[in-house]
């Protein structure tokens, strides 16, 4: 195999991963601020603690559209 394909890949894998992993640190940091900010009396830790399968489904609703926007966002 050719030396550049192999730093071309890992170069492509290095920046996979960076992305994902800003999405991550994203997508958790709006679920905080929308639990803080905007649902005051829920507190979505709690009910994720009491197996509320609702909120769960919420948070990760906001976790696919926050990985969306940003997904749009890095292609551009």
């Amino acid at each position: 195999m050719d030396f550049n394909f192999l730093l071309a890949s890992f170069a492509n894998l290095l920046l996979s991963v960076t992305y994902t992993v800003i999405s991550l640190f994203c997508g958790v940091y709006a679920i905080k601020l929308i639990d803080h900010f905007l649902l005051k009396k829920i507190d979505i830790e709690e009910e994720l603690k009491k197996n509320n399968t609702s909120v769960a489904i919420f948070a990760s609703s906001l976790l696919i559209f926050v990985a969306i926007i940003i997904s749009f966002g890095l292609r551009s």
